[in-house]
């Protein structure tokens, strides 16, 4: 491809963004592929694969058509009088030049400028991103929390699978499947039996949390929840609890699909925010009320607390060995455990401590990535 081309194709893409759409310099490469593919020949080819490459909403849609008419020399009124199949207008000084369309008032200066600019303010957002990952949840301001959960909200995650009771065809399966072996034997096929076999279905395993609101959390709860909502239809099935001095269930509160509405809505449902933590009586009464129901299918355990506890440590220490056995795995997630010789020396903590499978930080978003990163390889049996 010709250098006049090239040039003609980054100042048309400088036009296209000082318009407002989202065009970037990479898009120049993109559409010098588009020309490679469907050539000079056919105009409106050309401008059909430039607007698939430029155009992004159907508001965008008359900017690119005036720009491209502006840049490649045929106005609206020119192009009435033209048949569908119109040539690009070429330059006229050489055939040499015969593959590069005319563009005017071209300065390779002022976009490589422009370009560099573009290219800072990605760089920086990049970073400045990466920062925020780092940042503990209680030192951000109120712009900055926003843009974190922002980043939560786009957290990609698959969590791992585990092996139902129903079972499935396959071909590299573990026990035969008779139902389909005799099947199998009424056709022409008959005369050579082949043995079919199965193995357990995939589900996505269910996730069980219990998150403390009180008054010592209450710099890390919000965003725990937005995380939470952010976890929707990412786990097969999400049960979701916050406790203080009680427990309540938020699971239908947060099946909303704004998380602002979310929010408000968990914050009128429960009537402890923000008091005393009694971790043993709340986890006591979700054995009690709760265990049975939510935790079938090999849950995952999930408790978000930092350990201060105002009730019995022998309560606390009893009720957490039921929910152990009741959970496939026991992840307690505490936002101090990231920090520089934090060791579990609260009395909450002590008691847990020994049905805990996983303790985890969780300060800053990097720290919930870990978290995922650790759901995504629970294996599928113990």
């Amino acid at each position: 491809m010709s250098e006049t081309l090239t040039a003609n194709l980054v100042h048309f893409v400088r036009h296209l963004r000082d318009r407002g759409l989202g065009v970037v310099p990479a898009t120049v490469e993109e559409m010098a592929a588009a020309i490679e593919a469907v050539g000079f020949a056919r105009r409106d080819d050309v401008k059909s694969a430039f607007g698939a490459i430029a155009v992004n909403r159907p508001t965008e849609r008359a900017i690119f058509d005036e720009a491209f008419e502006t840049f490649f020399g045929l106005g609206a009124a020119t192009l009435e009088a033209h048949e569908e199949d119109v040539p690009l207008p070429l330059p006229q000084e050489s055939h040499a030049q015969a593959t590069s369309p005319v563009l005017a008032e071209y300065s390779p200066e002022s976009f490589d400028e422009d370009e560099a600019a573009v290219e800072m303010a990605e760089h920086s957002t990049a970073s400045y991103e990466e920062r925020l990952m780092h940042r503990d949840f209680r030192d951000l301001t109120l712009q900055e929390a926003e843009e974190v959960r922002r980043i939560m909200a786009r957290i990609v995650w698959r969590p791992s699978e585990a092996a139902s009771r129903r079972w499935t065809a396959s071909a590299k399966g573990t026990r035969p499947d008779m139902r389909r072996t005799l099947r199998n034997l009424v056709g022409p096929g008959a005369d050579m039996m082949q043995l079919a076999m199965a193995d357990r279905k995939p589900r996505r395993r269910p996730l069980v949390v219990l998150a403390d609101v009180s008054g010592s959390m209450e710099t890390y709860t919000e965003m725990f929840l937005h995380f939470l909502h952010a976890a929707q239809g990412r786990m097969g099935r999400l049960e979701t609890f916050v406790f203080a001095t009680h427990l309540s269930r938020i699971t239908r509160e947060l099946r909303q699909k704004l998380p602002d509405v979310a929010l408000r809505q968990v914050s009128a449902a429960v009537d402890d925010w923000s008091g005393g933590t009694r971790i043993g009586e709340a986890i006591g009464q979700f054995n009690e009320e709760w265990s049975r129901r939510v935790t079938r299918g090999g849950a995952i355990g999930l408790i978000i607390s930092d350990g201060w506890d105002t009730g019995a440590p022998e309560l606390l220490e009893r009720e957490m060995a039921r929910f152990h056995r009741s959970m496939h795995r026991v992840l307690w997630l505490n936002p101090l455990a990231g920090r520089e010789n934090y060791a579990p020396e609260t009395r909450g903590m002590q008691a847990a401590l020994p049905y805990i499978d996983d303790l985890l930080a969780a300060a800053n978003v990097l720290d919930l990535r870990e978290v995922v990163r650790l759901l995504e390889s629970v294996p599928a049996r113990r």
